[in-house]
This record gives structure tokens, sequence and C-alpha cells, in this order.
């Protein structure tokens, strides 16, 4: 069995930082961290270690599709080695005897990558641009709220407490100010990135009480896929050490806007480095028109990677709570009502921000499904509708708003399909239909307020 004696990188960082304990960690398809805790000594010397391919088909409430949902899969559970990524190796900043965090990519034990990881859909998604000698760049911006501690999922949640002792009341957008009530927490937070490389560039107050954002740089969409999902789990811990939670629930509060985590994308020549979106006369060129008409193609088919949770649709429900989340896959020059927004740029920087996706989204499959998309209409040369001029709310084409609508809209879609993988996409839909099953089993409490002894 192979070891990690033979990578000389990894072994250096580990003995310049002084690494005792391995994290060995795994996205899954909801984007939560599976995966190992080993001794580093075991972890150099012993072998990859292994984990069973059904933590891809275990859904956010611990639980399996039915039989008859996965008789596509293979009950034997096979085993799973992980290898780790070089460049997803991270310090944890906040243990108390130094510890490493690794991504890993999964491969069964006969050497082929496993399709159900989200990390391969993106690598396959990037491996098709890269074989036309194309090099996607994405900036994703990630929202997310500040609540104070809550163990009673019955009760609703608040803002925290900030350093004034009060609460927000108002929407305080690109509030300095209410930033600076987080002070603590948001300095150890930058520390924590800083030691972990995380390439953040800005904070800014967003709508919601107790709403932030933060932007990263733009760059490799697997590097900053990595990258999102370590701010999470960073962000995460930061808070508990402050007294509060952090939370990238696309509509935590009924009240309060949702959370969104927009992605920039733009498309480089591979040998020059050329913005291939920049045409010639300093307009955008048609192959940026043709991965514009796939989004707005293929985006209604791709939403359930977009929005995969039934809370995620609340954030896209019209009305003054839901702040400027698009409803639709319009396009337009520097308009935020439109879901797919051109900013102001120069010929260089031109680019589409993908508004669609709750911060709840996982962010391997948003970048790959949006990438599939955008490359489907690059490939057939699908035109897009003319830009959207002034607001958009009111027209555009539609999204699915639930759930159920967006299954059956994935479902359907053959070219998705085949581009990110038959089996991950059926498994993905076994998983998200066990999910939306196990949600209608929950009676709410506004079933029990408005119908219990009216009806």
């Amino acid at each position: 069995m192979s070891n990690r004696q033979d990578d000389p990188a990894l072994n250096d960082w580990f003995k310049t930082h002084g690494i005792t304990e391995v994290e060995c960690l795994v996205s899954d398809l909801t984007g939560i961290l599976k995966g190992k805790i080993m001794p580093a000594n075991k972890y150099l010397n012993g072998g990859r270690p292994r984990l069973p391919d059904s933590i891809f088909i275990q859904t956010v409430t611990g639980g399996y599709p039915d039989d008859e949902d996965i008789r596509f899969w293979n009950p034997a559970e096979r085993d799973m080695e992980l290898v780790p990524d070089p460049r997803a190796v991270y310090p944890v900043p906040w243990a108390e005897d130094p510890t490493a965090q690794i991504i890993h990519d999964c491969y069964y034990l006969t050497g082929e990558p496993v399709e159900l990881s989200p990390r391969h859909v993106l690598k396959r998604v990037l491996d098709l641009y890269e074989a036309r000698g194309w090099q996607a760049v994405v900036a994703p911006e990630v929202e997310f709220y500040l609540v104070k501690t809550n163990t009673d999922s019955d009760y609703p949640l608040e803002p925290p407490i900030g350093r004034s002792g009060r609460q927000e009341s108002s929407r305080q957008s690109f509030s300095i100010d209410a930033v600076n009530e987080f002070d603590p927490l948001f300095e150890e937070m930058y520390d924590y990135c800083e030691a972990m490389d995380l390439d953040l560039d800005t904070l800014i107050h967003e709508e919601g009480a107790g709403q932030m954002e933060v932007n990263f740089q733009h760059g490799d969409p697997l590097m900053l896929a990595d990258q999102v999902v370590m701010f999470k789990r960073t962000l995460r811990e930061t808070a508990l050490r402050h007294g509060m939670y952090a939370t990238f629930m696309a509509k935590p509060m009924a009240n309060e806007p949702g959370s969104s985590m927009h992605i920039h994308q733009s498309l480089l020549d591979i040998e020059s480095g050329r913005n291939l979106f920049a045409g010639d006369d300093d307009q955008p060129s048609r192959l940026f028109h043709h991965f514009l008409g796939g989004l707005q193609q293929y985006l209604p088919a791709a939403m359930l990677f977009f929005a995969p949770n039934v809370n995620s649709y609340r954030r896209l429900m019209r009305g003054e709570s839901s702040g400027s989340a698009p409803v639709n896959v319009e396009w337009g020059l520097d308009n935020r009502t439109v879901g797919l927004r051109v900013p102001v740029s120069s010929p260089e920087g031109t680019r589409v921000e993908n508004r669609l996706a709750g911060a709840d989204a996982n962010p391997y499959l948003v970048m790959a499904a949006s990438l599939a998309c955008g490359y489907l209409g690059m490939l057939s040369q699908i035109e897009p509708r003319p830009p959207m001029v002034g607001s958009a709310w009111s027209g555009g084409d539609k999204l699915p708003d639930d759930i159920g609508p967006a299954l059956n809209r994935l479902h359907d879609c053959k070219p998705l399909a085949d581009l990110l993988g038959e089996r991950f996409t059926n498994s993905y839909l076994a998983v998200k239909r066990a999910e939306h099953k196990a949600y209608f089993q929950v009676i709410s409490s506004w079933e029990r307020e408005h119908l219990l002894l009216r009806v």
C-alpha cells in the first residue's frame, strides 16, 4: 500500500508546522465535511485512509434514500481511498495541538475516481474546459448571518448582541459601525484565515440584521471551492468561540433577506492568458454571449444545485423580506434585478455574475453546474435573449419556485446529466427526494397554529 513518505512537500510542511494530528476531509453532497482524524505519523506512514462510498448518498438528516430510489447503487458500499490534494493542506489554527486539515479526493481501490464526489464533479467539468484550451476563473461572494445561540429548533433565530450590548433592530446595509459591533470575532476570523492562506478580499454588512458578506479574490474554481468550504468551517468555529452562531442557511429568519453565494465567472485562453469573454472591439465576445445563452437555457434545470434545500426557496420568494434575490435567468449590465449580472468593467475584466445560488449550496456543485451550463451554451452556440433594461422582477423566464419542480427539471435534463455524470445526477436526485420526503413528515408550528382548532 502506498504511503506519503514519498511526498517531500507534505513531509516538509508537517515538519515545519510540527503537525501531530491530521483531519482527513471529504465534502459530501450537502457540503458537510466527512472524514477521519489520525495521528500524523500514522497518516504519513500507514497508507491512505478509507471511507465507504455510501457517504455520498447520505441525506442531511443522516438517513438514506429508499431502496427503489437507489436501484442503481452498489449495495456493497465499496471502500474509497482518500488521496490528499497538496494544494488543499491547511493548519487548524484554533486547535490546541498542531493539527493539519487536508481536503482529499476519493478513488476506488481499483484506481478509478469516485464519480459521486462533488469535488470530482467540478474537476470533471474543468477537464472539459481544459481540453478546449479554456481556463475558467471564478470569484465567490458568500453571505451569512451571525445569530444568538439557539438550542430549541422551534424557537425563531435572533440577531446576536454586539459590543454595545444591543441587538440590531433595523437594516444597516454597508454600515461600518454595524460590522464593528463584532470586531473581536472578525479580527480572530481574519487571523485564522490568514494562517490558512484563505484569499479573502472584503467584508461588508449586508441588508439583514446581523447579515454579512465576505468576498474572495478571483482564481481557480477548484481552489476557490476548497476555500469556501474551509471558510464556512472557520467562521462557524470562530462564532462559537464568541458565544454566537454563524449560519449559512439560505433563509434563516422570516422577516430578513436571504443569504446568497454569488459566483463571478470569466474565461481565459490557457496559452495566452487573454480573457476570451472580451471581444476585439472592446465589446463582449461571441463566446461570452454563448456562455450567457447556455446559462439561460440550462440554469432552470440546474436549480437544484443552487437551491438544494426546502429552505432555499424561501429566499427566492418575492416580497419585502426577500431582499435582492433574483427569480429569473435574465441578464443585464450592472442590473441587480437579474439572475445574471454583468458588472461594469474594463474589457479585460469582462465577466458574468451568477446570482442564483444560496449560501447553503455546496460550492463545488454550484461552480460545476454553472460552468457546465455555460459550457453547453458555448458548444451549441446558444444565443441569449436581449439584455434586460430596468427592473426584471415582474418579467423574464421564471425559475422553479419549490424543490418539487426543481427535482423534476433536473430529472428531465439529459445534457446536464451527461456532462455532470449520470450516476452522480441520479444519486443527487435520490438524496434530495429523500430529504423532501423527510421534510413533509414534520408538522410545522404554522399548521398547529392555524389548523388545529379551525378545520
